[in-house]
């Protein structure tokens, strides 16, 4: 039976009272992503599923408005050219869809940002090590154990849950501070 309304509320505002506990980690992704757009970078996301919208709207966030009218920041989420993503999984494997992106359009001194709730997606992962290779620094957002995404990036956003729904309650919370950090830092 599905939990009633405030029971489901009451753990959702447990795991945020939690978020406080990662604002060191938090505010280092915030300084990487600042530092990326100050340089005349840009930021990348990549995500499957809920993961994906939440890069989609991250990416909007940046390049479109967060809180303030200002000049569009450099941002692209990797979810969305349903061309490459297809052709791409269609003559190589699905799992290289981000990977293969990531090696035409990253160029050192970007950002990646991947989001997986289980830090276990190949195709997320198989990013992460391209960004390695060409230099692309990198933010992992990822439920509480982090799976394999925790030590393949930069710096690791492990959020306290293990349900995928209360993982993507958090990191897209933390991609609104993240957006609103840079948005004040460099406009």
């Amino acid at each position: 039976m599905y939990p009633p309304a405030q029971n489901y509320f009451d753990r959702v505002a447990r795991n945020f009272a939690q978020l406080s506990s990662l604002a060191p980690v938090i505010g280092r992704a915030a300084a990487a992503m600042t530092e990326a757009v100050r340089g005349g970078h840009k930021v990348m996301f990549c995500g499957n599923g809920g993961s994906a919208a939440d890069s989609q709207h991250l990416a909007a966030e940046l390049t479109g408005r967060y809180l303030k009218d200002r000049a569009p920041l450099p941002a692209i989420a990797l979810t969305v050219d349903t061309s490459a993503l297809t052709a791409i999984a269609n003559d190589y494997t699905y799992a290289d869809i981000f990977s293969r992106q990531l090696r035409g359009l990253g160029q050192r001194g970007d950002l990646l940002v991947g989001l997986s709730t289980s830090g276990n997606s190949e195709n997320v992962l198989r990013a992460f090590g391209v960004a390695r290779e060409i230099g692309v620094a990198s933010i992992g957002m990822t439920g509480l154990n982090g799976g394999k995404l925790r030590t393949a990036c930069d710096i690791a956003i492990c959020v306290p849950a293990e349900e995928p729904n209360h993982i993507q309650e958090m990191h897209i919370a933390i991609g609104h501070y993240l957006c609103g950090f840079v948005e004040n830092a460099v406009c």
